[in-house]
């Protein structure tokens, strides 16, 4: 890591894959704020789940700002993502070659809330309510792929701030 830097090394079909879940992420909060979608609900929760009144009242005075964060996080998240920008998946004999993202250390929370927010909306989708829930027909994998991306993204930067001292 360089001062204002965390690097991360990924392969072109991980960062590839990456960032179509970023793109889909990014369709499903701008098209979907007004739906009653859980995977919306879930990004945006209630702290009144047992009064309905309270909970719309929030709802009505939050939820856009709350969806406009994470739209901007994502995107923040998604311009470091630029080498699939076309949509074209990596050459087969490309797909395992390693490259190393720089992820300034002013976006690193963006980065950290938007892979969190995906992994909500796959939880959410795939009825995922425990960390320890594993499925062997492989439909938790993604969920478990970008946990362990997160995983590696806080140590980078906990490291790093070792590094320096903090």
């Amino acid at each position: 890591m360089t001062s204002d830097a965390i690097i991360i090394p990924i392969t072109m079909i991980e960062e590839f894959h990456l960032a179509r879940l970023v793109d889909d992420f990014l369709e499903l909060v701008d098209t979907s704020r007004d739906s009653d979608d859980p995977a919306i609900d879930r990004l945006t929760p209630s702290p009144y789940p047992d009064d309905a009144d309270s909970a719309a009242e929030f709802s009505d005075s939050t939820r856009s700002d709350l969806l406009d964060r994470r739209l901007l996080d994502a995107r923040r998240m998604r311009r470091s993502l630029r080498a699939f920008e076309d949509g074209v998946e990596p050459l087969e004999s490309e797909a395992l070659t390693t490259r190393e993202i720089a992820v300034a250390a002013d976006e690193l929370d963006s980065w950290l809330r938007t892979l969190t927010a995906v992994r909500l909306v796959i939880a959410t989708r795939l009825g995922i309510t425990a960390e320890d829930e594993s499925e062997e027909d492989g439909r938790h994998d993604v969920y478990d792929w970008l946990g362990y991306r997160l995983e590696l993204l806080i140590q980078a930067a906990d490291e790093a701030d070792a590094a320096q001292g903090r």
